[in-house]
């Protein structure tokens, strides 16, 4: 797992060991950041889940200000750690806490890109969903990211809407934004 474009191309990324994390892929990252790439230049991004820090880091490469990571697994968060260390990234910001503790707790903060790439066929995508909507954390112009298995379905939560979709393999990249 590497960063594949912007400032740190080509950095490795540590991976969490077990199969409890699963990093997005590189061809399925690429593809994210080939529909992101006029929005990421100066984004504030919100990374839920973040388990190894691939997207955020990435975004951040590409010319994010800065990062949110939210991650509870202790092992996932010294992983992390590791990697913005390794990188020397300061526009980095690790939460140590649980995904819905911190959308219940920090409704104040908006983002331009969120990440939202949790277990899968546990109904996490919707139930942050939620939570990012009242209040909702999403910039006018942002967009909301999710991953989920191929198999699994979602809805537009007002005030977001799908927009676009994608599929590589078992995996299915869902785009949101605010519904116009």
């Amino acid at each position: 797992m590497r960063i594949i474009a912007g400032d740190y191309r080509g950095q490795r990324l540590k991976a969490v060991p077990g199969m409890n994390t699963r990093p997005t892929a590189d061809k399925i990252k690429g593809a994210i950041f080939n529909v992101l790439q006029e929005k990421t230049p100066g984004a504030r991004v919100l990374d839920l889940f973040a388990g190894t820090g691939n997207l955020a880091l990435e975004a951040l490469s590409r010319g994010a200000k800065e990062a949110v990571l939210i991650e509870k697994s202790r092992t996932a968060q010294q992983i992390i750690r590791e990697n913005i260390d390794h990188m020397g990234v300061e526009q980095a910001r690790l939460i140590t806490m649980d995904a819905f503790a911190y959308l219940e707790q920090h409704g104040e903060e908006r983002f331009d890109l969120i990440f939202i790439d949790p277990p899968y066929h546990q109904g996490l995508v919707e139930k942050s969903l939620k939570l990012l909507a009242d209040p909702c954390r999403l910039t006018d112009s942002g967009v909301i990211i999710a991953e989920t298995a191929k198999d699994e379905n979602l809805e537009s939560y007002d005030p977001f809407e799908i927009k676009k979709t994608g599929e590589y393999g078992d995996t299915k990249i869902w785009y949101l934004q605010r519904m116009e």
